[in-house]
């Protein structure tokens, strides 16, 4: 078997791929297998989805969509990716409260690693998990949620706890939103002003380069209370609105990205930033990111902007933004409302392994947590305080290890037992 992530820049070591096309054959594949992991939209940069015994891909079970308008939540299968389920919810008038920069990605995969978009006030895509479907290591199907005494240690689960086969999310009633381009950013401006900046709009990243006179591009997102597109400024603070459309950060060229200019459109077509019948970011690239304290995070930005000589060789861009706090264990937000540090890397691991150990090696004094889909080096340690409480969770829901792998032997500490 030769199966690779979406980037091509990690090769599975499992010996096969199984493709279940209902929940039902899914939970016999995993009763009759010793070792086996989930696999998603392949868009981990890492082995955190590998296992030398069989991987389990989900993507081809219906996504069944359920949405109960009730409670207001919306029920999917875990493979679904988040352009079909937004997609639907709008056309039936709901809405997620945000989405990540890819659409192409699978809800199961980007809640389970703790994947996120921009916002002040909002928390990453997994806040928004009220219920899971699991599939145990017998087979069986079990469901943990809201409220639950595992709920907190369970949302984000890094494949540890077996396969999610659906999740149940919150939904809102549907909204608009408009999507404007700032650039000529000072670095003054970033350091002095954070706050003003990224409180610019309902969502808002500031793309860089590093070793540039200003800080580059600031992309903000404006929620509206109706179709009408209210008036944006034209600067946020030394920042200059600009009517030309901005391809991809990441290659310069590329149109791949959704409708800006002011332009208003449904949540689901705007909150992206790449289209979902385009290729996403670069893709022949690697990924890192850092989430910091949101109370440190200047100073953080600050001490990786000393080091952009050693960056730049290696880098495409580097993309900021903001995560609301929240409460579960393996989120690198829990506790703390957090800035995140993103890069894209070029394809070049050597180069991108020196780079990277740079930008460890200056973020480490301000707590840096990062991504788990991510490629890093850092050893985890005691940032996140309910790491003891995940093991044992996984222990006592896995207790023969059916569900480890090299990366959360590596990286967490859970072994195939």
């Amino acid at each position: 078997m030769t199966e690779r992530n979406w980037a091509g820049t990690h090769t599975f070591a499992a010996e096969a791929v199984l493709t279940p096309t209902t929940i039902a054959e899914a939970q016999r594949m995993v009763a009759s297998h010793e070792r086996i992991r989930t696999l998603g939209t392949r868009h981990s940069f890492n082995d955190l989805a590998d296992t030398p015994g069989t991987l389990l891909d989900l993507t081809a079970i219906a996504p069944d969509i359920e949405v109960d308008d009730t409670a207001r939540t919306v029920t999917v299968g875990a493979g679904t990716r988040y352009a079909v389920v937004a997609r639907n919810l709008a056309d039936h008038g709901w809405a997620l409260h945000n989405m990540g920069s890819l659409p192409h990605i699978s809800v199961g995969g980007a809640t389970a690693t703790s994947t996120h978009g921009s916002g002040d006030r909002n928390g990453s895509l997994a806040t928004a998990v009220r219920a899971l479907e699991f599939i145990g290591p017998g087979g069986e199907l079990r469901t943990v949620s809201a409220g639950d005494a595992d709920f907190a240690g369970s949302v984000v689960h890094l494949g540890a706890l077996g396969p999610v086969v659906r999740l149940t999310l919150a939904i809102e009633p549907t909204y608009q939103v408009r999507q404007d381009t700032y650039a000529g950013l000072t670095w003054d401006d970033l350091f002095e002003r954070f706050d003003e900046v990224t409180a610019a709009g309902y969502s808002v990243s500031v793309f860089t380069r590093w070793n540039t006179r200003d800080v580059g591009e600031v992309w903000v997102k404006e929620r509206l209370d109706d179709t009408s597109a209210p008036d944006m400024p034209e600067r946020v603070l030394s920042a200059r609105r600009v009517t030309a459309k901005a391809d991809s950060p990441a290659a310069d060229g590329v149109d791949n990205t959704t409708e800006q200019g002011g332009v208003p459109g449904d949540w689901c077509e705007r909150l992206p930033h790449f289209r979902i019948d385009a290729t996403p970011s670069n893709g022949d690239e690697i990924q890192t990111e850092y989430w910091v304290d949101r109370a440190v995070a200047v100073d953080a930005i600050a001490a990786v902007r000393s080091i952009a000589d050693r960056v730049e060789p290696a880098l495409l861009v580097t993309e900021l933004r903001t995560v609301a706090a929240d409460e579960l264990w393996l989120s690198p937000g829990f506790g703390r409302d957090s800035v995140c540090i993103h890069f894209t890397w070029k394809n070049e691991p050597d180069a991108v392994r020196t780079a990277i150990s740079h930008v460890e090696r200056v973020l480490a004094p301000f707590d840096p947590r990062p991504h788990w889909g991510k490629v890093f080096s850092m050893p985890i340690g005691g940032s996140l305080p309910h790491l003891d409480d995940f093991r044992e969770l996984v222990a006592r829901v896995d207790p023969t290890g059916k569900f480890s792998g090299p990366y959360l032997e590596r990286v967490l500490g859970i072994p195939a037992r």
